[in-house]
Formats: structure tokens, C-alpha cells, sequence
């Protein structure tokens, strides 16, 4: 079972854009939100307790974006931890707009990009953001002239890194033309690993993977393979799926949400928990990998 000590650094570190290093399990602020990402939390007061508890906890990279909400993410980071810890590190997103729960329409435009980055440095209090990541190439929008915006922004000092998020190899490449990508943000777990060329490219270039939704069933070898390591270290289904993540590439970063301060540190005591070789061979045969690239 994962250790009484129930801190994230039992995860170990990794350093983006070569000047911030970070515990590698974060914390992923979407599910601070309302039913359907939209609104405010049913319980405000516990959505701030859970992220007041994360320095505590070796919690030290924090994921949100201004979509999530909208709004209402950041506005509570902000109102929980400013003026924040030394070292913290919070990455926020920009390029989608919301219509309402559930819904994400995609918005790459420099316009639309200009409000986001202003919105986010005033709710998060910052003068720069420290990861600033796309959500989503935008179809209609060349991605030059996205990333060419998020560039200019970068060298007028109000971000400090920029990532990327759901790209295969061939969209690194492309974003390569106009910007450096210090992260990659894809949705990835033990049970759906179609983006298992990505990480390998990630893991090539030392840049940091944030695997979202880091839980799925995927399949039933998937579902009970979970069970019988969970079972023989008295971990849960959950605390498993993470410590995979943690062993499965040294770039990983996960970044598991809640908002339950309970929930908090049963995640956190995922970073202590180590897997046996005869456990990962067990898990890494039920996955799906191949996919896009």
C-alpha cells in the first residue's frame, strides 16, 4: 500500500523549459467547477480547502484554464493561494470558448487568444503565466498565425513557456516552425494509450506529457488487471492507474482533479506507491495503444 508519507515529491521531479521544476503529480483545477465545467462549485468552501491543502502536500503544479467554468477555476486558485507559495507553478490554457455545460467550441483566432491570455493574467493576479498551453489547433485559423500570436505575447514577457494540447508528431512538428513547445497535454491512461507516439516523441525531446482524464476502464483485461495490483497492495483502482503513469515515462506529469480534500490525498499517496515489474508487465497488457501520431 502507498506509504504514510503523503507528499508529492515521493513522485520526483521534472523541470519545464529548463527553469521550473515541479513534483511530478499535480493538480488539475477543472473539477473545481459546476456540473458540466460551467458555474460555480455546489461547495465553494471545499473547493478552497482542497487547493489551500496543496502546498502542504508537495502539490506544486497546478493545471486549469480560463474555459474552465468559465472563469471560475482561476478565480478560486487566486482566491485560495495569492499571494502564492514560492515555487508554485500554475499553467493555464486558452483556445476554446463555452456555449454553455459540456460544450467547447473551438477558437484559435488572435483576437479571441488576446482576450483569454488578458483574462487569465487579471483572474490568476500575474503579470506572466508560467505554461500557457493551446488547447486545440483551430481548423479555421492557420496555425501559424495562432502560435506566431502566443509567440509575440512570449517576447513581450507575458508568458513564460508555451505547450500544446491533443497533437499528434505531425502537429509538434508543425509548431515547432514558430514556437518552442515545453509541454504536450493529451488525454492518456493505462486503459486508452493512442498517444503513446506522442509520448515517446515528448520523452525524446525531455519535454513534460500532462496526461488528462488519467482514469479510464478502457476494457475488461484493462478493468480487472487494475483490480488484482490494487488488491495485492491494498491501493485503490485510482492510486494504481497514477503510480502506472508515474512509471510508465519519466516525463510524465499527471495532474488528477477533485474536489474533495479526501480525494486530494488519497491522489497524492499515489506518488509513494511503487509497482513491481510483475505489476506493470500485468497492467500494460490490457491497454490500447497505436492510434494516431
Amino acid at each position: 500500500m502507498p506509504t504514510a508519507t503523503n507528499h508529492a515529491s515521493a513522485a520526483g521531479t521534472i523541470t519545464i523549459g529548463g527553469d521550473l521544476t515541479v513534483n511530478r503529480l499535480g493538480f488539475g483545477a477543472m473539477r473545481l467547477t459546476g456540473s458540466g465545467i460551467w458555474g460555480p462549485p455546489k461547495d465553494k468552501a471545499e473547493a478552497l480547502r482542497v487547493l489551500r491543502r496543496l502546498p502542504d502536500l508537495g502539490v506544486n503544479f497546478i493545471d486549469t484554464a480560463d474555459s474552465y467554468g468559465p472563469h471560475v477555476s482561476e478565480e478560486l486558485i487566486a482566491e485560495a493561494l495569492h499571494p502564492y507559495p514560492v515555487g508554485l507553478v500554475i499553467a493555464t490554457k486558452g483556445g476554446l470558448t463555452r456555449t454553455g455545460p459540456n460544450q467547447w467550441p473551438v477558437n484559435g483566432h488572435p483576437d479571441h487568444l488576446k482576450e483569454a491570455l488578458e483574462g487569465s493574467l487579471r483572474r490568476l493576479k500575474l503579470d506572466r503565466i508560467d505554461l500557457y498551453q493551446l488547447h486545440r489547433f483551430d481548423a479555421r485559423v492557420p496555425v501559424e498565425e495562432t502560435l506566431g500570436f502566443l509567440k509575440d505575447r512570449q517576447a513581450q514577457g507575458y508568458i513564460r513557456h508555451l505547450g500544446v494540447s491533443e497533437v499528434g508528431v505531425p502537429d509538434l512538428e508543425k509548431a515547432d516552425r514558430t514556437v518552442t513547445v515545453t509541454s504536450v497535454q493529451n488525454m492518456y491512461n493505462l486503459g486508452e494509450r493512442r498517444w503513446e507516439a506522442v509520448l515517446a516523441e515528448a520523452q525524446r525531446r525531455g519535454i513534460a506529457f500532462i496526461p488528462w482524464y488519467p482514469l479510464s476502464a478502457g476494457n475488461l483485461a484493462t478493468q480487472q488487471a487494475l483490480q488484482q495490483v490494487a488488491g495485492r497492495h491494498q491501493a485503490t483502482e485510482y492510486q494504481v492507474a497514477l503510480a502506472w503513469l508515474l512509471a510508465h515515462s519519466p516525463v510524465m506529469l499527471p495532474i488528477p482533479g477533485t474536489s474533495s480534500v479526501a480525494h486530494l490525498e488519497e491522489n497524492v499517496a499515489a506518488a509513494s506507491l511503487r509497482l513491481t515489474e510483475e505489476d506493470l508487465r500485468e497492467l500494460s497488457g490490457g491497454g490500447t495503444s497505436g492510434g494516431q501520431s
